[in-house]
């Protein structure tokens, strides 16, 4: 068993992309979250899944719902095999998606209260969609289709239970936010964030707990990250990447970038295209 990550990407569908761990018994992630929303399939073994302020132990056959910007980390338990797929959804074509199927009722994205899901059928759907997605003799039209019939297979299946839950950030908090995302790559002294929201510093921490999870620090550090991501799809050299999106040297990105997605930048970047020499190798 390998315990190296599989990355699946192409530029023809630049809305999805999906993750395999054969073995993960060493993974670790760092509490962290994406710009994506998330739905990951447990394979095999158990994990802690630290999700909305509460841990649970999260076993083979389940499905997880993650909703975009929410903090979550899910680690094997101690001595436990540990297997998974997770899938990232581009937020603003999973909401056409949604209100396609009548599920939303304007083009605004909404969370979903459901962070877990057993459901057979739909578990072993996802594995055959996952399947199509990797497979390279499957063409993008088909791989589209079924990434589509099979959300909305799903969100059929958790209408019911799926109310909107989102906490949203209040106008204060608002325009902190929106100053970190145009300047995640420089240094932002927590006093200009006080400055912009009329918080002192203890009511900023609170906000930002209560509304991210994550203190304004944390906050940070994890947008520049979702950022590198993006970059590292273009090819551009590790250390420009480390360099433009905030950090002090290429090490401390490579260090982060571990802590936070259980991969280095390397195997995030280079990945898709080992997968496809993989696959060209065993088809020839």
């Amino acid at each position: 068993m390998t315990t190296t990550p599989l990355f699946w990407r192409d530029p023809a569908l630049p809305h999805v992309e999906l993750r395999y761990i054969e073995d993960g018994r060493q993974v670790r992630y760092a509490p962290h979250s994406h710009r994506q929303w998330s739905l990951g399939a447990i394979l095999a073994g158990q994990s802690h899944f630290q999700y909305a302020g509460q841990q649970q132990v999260i076993e083979a056959g389940q499905l997880l719902l993650i909703n975009p910007h929410q903090v979550h980390a899910c680690n094997p338990c101690a001595n436990m095999p540990w297997s998974y797929y997770m899938l990232y959804i581009d937020t603003e074509w999973l909401t056409r998606l949604r209100q396609s199927c009548g599920e939303l009722d304007s083009d605004h994205w909404e969370d979903l209260s459901v962070s877990r899901l057993r459901d057979q059928a739909l578990f072993n759907g996802f594995s055959d969609m996952a399947t199509q997605l990797f497979d390279p003799l499957v063409s993008h039209a088909e791989k589209d289709a079924a990434l589509c019939h099979y959300l909305q297979q799903l969100f059929a299946q958790v209408r019911r239970e799926a109310s909107p839950q989102s906490l949203l950030p209040t106008e204060p908090l608002h325009r902190a936010l929106e100053h970190l995302h145009k300047h995640y790559d420089s240094n932002v002294p927590l006093q200009t964030l006080c400055q912009l929201s009329g918080l002192n510093q203890g009511q900023l921490i609170r906000q930002f707990r209560q509304t991210s999870g994550m203190t304004p620090h944390a906050y940070l550090t994890n947008l520049r990250i979702q950022m590198a991501q993006v970059a590292l799809q273009s090819d551009l050299p590790l250390v420009d990447v480390a360099l433009t999106h905030g950090f002090a040297d290429q090490p401390h990105f490579q260090r982060t970038f571990k802590r936070l997605l259980a991969a280095t930048p390397v195997q995030y970047r280079d990945g898709p295209k080992r997968l496809y020499q993989q696959q060209n190798t065993t088809h020839q």
